[in-house]
């Protein structure tokens, strides 16, 4: 059968009455949760409609206090999500630190701070980064909430060791005082610490906050209220300031106002929209040189030209070979015993290129000259060559000689190779991208689609798991309370064994046979006495009906007596019986019988006593 809807009229008159009479404006909290939440406090008063609930309301002035425990769900812990809170530690405060001055005050807000485990949990970075002394000084932490029982608590800073299982036994032991059962936060770091009453929704916000933290908060409230909430902070945090939310919060859609610093961890910095300084370069002018005589100029010449990085040789004016350098000896076989013969008796005046005609031609034309691509295969490899060939004169315009630099330029040619290559595979991967993008602005338009689909599921997947979020935190808030419950329970359990071993050590310790029974005549206690008495066990005894009992005594006799004690709750009696004990002798017992009375007064059993009297004893 299909559950009826509940009435959202009705509901929505209850948060108006919660608005008018108390101030408190729950129309920005998502309906879903909100709903569920006081339709569980209406169970807890057996209510049914949210009209009767609010005649309670108006009736019973604690009740708001319950309604509002039950609405604000306040689980929280000292460095809740250990992950999130040793990024904060590691690289958010010493960036943040490392941004102001050693003097400057850091301002911090914890909003939505509960019952204040997490203002404190600032208060330990804090004063672990800065050190206790500056942190006195320097810090300000505003905790801040809409519950004033979660205030007056946090106020209190006293914590059970239930509460304080988060932190080490070094941050208990510098930072709370071990007072009776409690911990409670040191004090002279409390006045650091200013709780107030803030309703996120309608009071102004902090301003000039460095740090913001409000964690598990926003995901209470609708799409609408966060973003008027965001703004707020915004505007309360200073320039580069950072913002901690919980890990249930993304900020997916609000960019353009704060910048992740890890989304993973939930860390934001407020977005600057400024623009950039950048330092600019100045290149500073040399002196000029100054000509000045150098002594053995001529050698140092010689050196240089030995030592060029390019092979290069050089001839007179009638073809005779004046200078080799090294890179030349070694590339073309050469050595200082070529120098002064022709050129034209050298094998390096035609190959790897015939240089006398272009040698000729540059000493005629008086022009430099340049060969291109010239191959000279040697060792099993080939090298490329570019030769200049250079005209030398002197001032007055006489020739000299001719210069002749042979330039390797096979890396060159091996790039061109490539290049070619390259580009013949361009051109066929031209016509393919020209196919293929045809193929991709279609595409294109179907991605556009789906990307604004996959925004919008993934805004339904942020609800959903902030509804999730919320509901986690109603399960813990419901098994604190049922953690609760069995720790009464298990020590009612153990008053009652305390009790029963009590009863039983009672009952061991009387020699006399003790009997109990029920209204209906069933065996509900037999000691060690009537064990003694009658041969029969405990465990033989027990749940049989009196009656039905096999000893020596006439227990079809007792009947009477029995039905009196069950009848009348101030009944007592006290008769003589002959009977036969457990080792088979005939001997006298006495017996007194009374009724077993409740607490009401009213008789729900008998209890029998039975002993030997001396005269049966004697037998």
């Amino acid at each position: 059968m299909t559950q009826p809807k509940e009435p959202h009229g009705e509901f929505e008159s209850v948060l108006a009455y919660l608005k008018e009479s108390r101030g408190f404006d729950f129309t920005g909290y998502k309906r879903s949760s909100l709903m569920r939440r006081v339709r569980r406090r209406m169970s807890q008063v057996e209510t049914d409609s949210y009209a009767d609930y609010i005649d309670q309301l108006q009736v019973n002035a604690d009740e708001f206090v319950a309604l509002f425990n039950t609405i604000l769900i306040n689980v929280t812990g000292f460095f809740r999500d250990p992950d999130a809170w040793e990024y904060l530690r590691e690289e958010v405060l010493p960036a943040l630190l490392a941004e102001r001055t050693p003097e400057e005050p850091i301002r911090v807000w914890s909003a939505g701070c509960a019952a204040g485990q997490e203002a404190y949990s600032l208060a330990m970075l804090l004063a672990d980064a800065l050190g206790v002394e500056a942190f006195r000084q320097r810090v300000k932490i505003y905790a801040t909430d809409v519950d004033d029982e979660a205030l007056a608590q946090a106020r209190h800073a006293a914590y059970t060791p239930a509460e304080v299982e988060g932190l080490t036994e070094a941050q208990l032991e510098k930072y709370f005082e071990l007072v009776g059962s409690r911990y409670c936060f040191r004090k002279d770091l409390r006045r650091s610490i200013i709780f107030g009453r803030n309703d996120l929704v309608q009071d102004a916000p902090i301003s000039r906050i460095d740090l913001l933290a409000c964690r598990n908060t926003l995901m209470y409230f609708n799409a609408e209220t966060q973003t008027k909430i965001l703004e707020r902070f915004h505007f309360a945090l200073a320039p580069r300031g950072v913002l901690f939310l919980g890990k249930a919060e993304m900020l997916l859609s609000h960019a353009r106002i704060f910048e992740p610093l890890d989304l993973k961890r939930r860390v934001f910095r407020k977005a600057v929209n400024g623009p950039v300084s950048f330092a600019h370069f100045v290149s500073h002018g040399f002196p000029q040189r100054r000509t000045q005589d150098i002594s053995g100029l001529e050698e140092l010449r010689e050196h240089a030209f030995s030592a060029s990085p390019v092979a290069q040789i050089v001839v007179t004016e009638g073809e005779t070979t004046a200078l080799i350098n090294s890179p030349a000896e070694v590339a073309f076989g050469l050595s200082e015993r070529d120098i002064g013969r022709p050129l034209r008796d050298l094998d390096v005046s035609y190959r790897p290129v015939a240089l006398r005609a272009y040698v000729e031609q540059a000493r005629l034309e008086r022009r430099s000259l340049r060969i291109k691509d010239v191959e000279w295969r040697r060792a099993g490899e080939t090298v490329w060559y570019e030769v200049h060939v250079n005209p030398l004169v002197n001032k007055d315009k006489t020739l000299l000689g001719v210069s002749v630099v042979f330039h390797d330029v096979s890396w060159a040619r091996q790039l061109l190779t490539e290049l070619e290559h390259t580009n013949r595979q361009l051109e066929s991967a031209y016509e393919e991208l020209q196919s293929t993008n045809e193929e991709l602005e279609t595409t294109n338009e179907e991605l556009q689609s789906t990307v604004e689909e996959l925004e919008t599921t993934n805004e339904e997947l942020q609800s959903t798991n902030e509804e999730l979020e919320t509901m986690n935190e109603e399960l813990q808030s419901t098994n604190d309370e049922l953690q609760t419950i069995n720790d009464a329970l298990r020590e009612r359990s153990l008053d009652l064994d305390e009790v029963n071993e009590f009863l039983e050590s009672v009952l061991t310790s009387i020699h006399a046979g003790i009997i109990v029974i029920d209204s209906e005549m069933r065996i509900k206690a037999w000691n060690r006495g009537a064990e003694d008495l009658w041969g029969v066990r405990r465990e033989e005894a027990e749940g049989t009906h009196l009656l039905n009992l096999d000893i020596g005594l006439p227990v079809g006799d007792l009947r009477p007596v029995v039905r009196e004690a069950l009848a009348d709750a101030g009944y007592y009696a006290e008769q003589m019986f002959e009977a036969v004990n457990r080792r088979g002798r005939t001997t006298v017992v006495r017996l007194l019988c009374g009724a077993l009375r409740s607490s009401n007064g009213e008789s729900h059993g008998a209890l029998l006593m039975m002993e030997e009297t001396k005269a049966g004893q004697a037998e």
